[in-house]
């Protein structure tokens, strides 16, 4: 039985310039641009396994574990599979879009009518306000496309899957630009600057709590669009300027001011948050602390040193410069004291501890909360989505199922 098996590997990215709200829930426009950063795959990352057989008897789609139809996102119980035209989750209708916007695409007509098994997992929390859905958009269309053989753009395709997966189309610093055009066609993703040119970039993944969140950035973004008076004003008077900004910020590697608008931004999303109807709260009482920390530690120094960002859940990345990781590390660890060794709690790239002084402790005027931080992930700057050219890397086996492990 002859099985063609794809797997490729693509990255998070965290929003400086934050997308919140839709201007067309099927195509998935945004009501304004956004500009995130790319993290390295090596921390974080989505992996898909694609396999196509004219022996496969549907399409069926294992996440993280569960077994699904990707026609109608139910669990699979018994067997023979049927396809249910039924009511259907939010992201069966997106998935379908892709894989059609694909098969439309691509050049290997071979396969396009071939059924599909597809094995995806995260190695990092899911739901949890970690931009999993985008990097498992964008890695599942680098897959497809490969297995089609699509060219050109690929960010069109991903934003149909999930918004922030047009980002994750590319590395180091991205664009997403909101677009006129009522098909979408202009709404795409650009590189600003690639991961090599601010080397010294670093972002750190503070994990407050893994669990799913309580409304998803779908449901979330619904409510604002209908019922926030502040996303009009910020979507007309406040986004174009402040992407206008950040991206000179970028460009010229002006920290400060790249530090100051991702914070200012961060902020506004979550007061657009409170400002929806019945109002929704992403951030908990660790977050509010690592705010009040951070805010602390750059006066201490009177200029911004580290810059929060948090998406939709409590997690928070840090954006820092290389030369501030092992402070700002110790720091966490000396205010919020892991309960387990460092092998554990600090994940990701190496540091080294140093030894905070009484000054900087003291300015703060922080109580420590020990075990309020889960663990830190210490990563970078990375590239977009990419091939894996090794078979034992798949997450499918010679029969197209996944292995043990998925």
């Amino acid at each position: 039985m002859k099985i063609n098996i794809i797997t490729a590997v693509a990255p998070v990215n965290i929003a400086v310039i934050k997308y919140w709200g839709k201007r067309n829930e099927d195509l998935i426009l945004p009501v304004n641009d956004s500009i995130s950063v790319t993290l390295s795959k090596k921390e974080m990352c989505a992996k898909t396994s694609v396999a196509c057989s004219e022996y496969f008897e549907c399409d069926r789609m294992w996440l993280n574990g569960k077994i699904y139809n990707i026609y109608d996102n139910v669990k699979i119980i018994h067997r023979p599979y049927v396809f249910h035209h039924m009511e259907q989750d939010m992201q069966t209708p997106r998935l379908q879009r892709c894989i059609a916007e694909l098969k439309k695409r691509g050049k290997n007509t071979k396969v396009k009518n071939f059924h599909l098994h597809i094995c995806s997992e995260n190695n990092f929390p899911t739901a949890a306000g970690l931009a999993s859905s985008a990097a498992g958009f964008a890695c599942l269309v680098k897959a497809l496309s490969a297995l089609y053989e699509v060219e050109g753009d690929l960010s069109e395709i991903a934003r149909q899957g999930s918004g922030s997966a047009s980002r994750s189309i590319y590395g180091g610093f991205v664009h997403w630009t909101a677009g006129i055009n009522e098909d979408g066609s202009d709404s795409i993703a650009q590189q600003i600057a690639p991961k090599e040119h601010w080397p010294e970039m670093r972002a750190i993944i503070l994990v407050v709590n893994a669990s799913k969140k309580e409304v998803s950035s779908t449901k979330g973004m619904q409510l604002s669009v209908i019922t926030s008076s502040l996303l009009n004003y910020r979507t007309s008077n406040i986004v174009p300027a402040r992407v206008k900004s950040i991206k000179k910020a970028i460009l010229e590697k002006d920290f400060e001011t790249f530090a100051e608008i991702t914070m200012k931004e961060s902020n506004q999303f979550h007061a657009i948050c409170l400002d929806t109807f019945p109002p929704i709260h992403y951030l908990n009482s660790v977050s509010y602390k690592i705010i009040s920390l951070m805010h602390s530690y750059n006066e201490f120094y009177g200029e911004n040193k580290v810059a929060y960002t948090f998406d939709a859940g409590p997690n928070a990345c840090l954006y820092v410069l290389e030369k501030n990781v092992p402070e700002i590390i110790s720091l966490i660890k000396t205010i919020f004291l892991p309960v387990h060794d460092d092998a554990s709690f600090i994940k990701g790239l190496n540091t080294y501890h140093v030894s905070i002084s009484k000054m900087l402790l003291d300015s703060l005027q922080i109580t420590p909360e020990p075990g309020a931080i889960k663990y830190i992930i210490n990563t970078q700057i990375g590239d977009g989505p990419a091939i894996l050219s090794e078979t034992g890397l798949h997450l499918l086996n010679e029969k197209g199922f996944p292995l043990s492990k998925c």
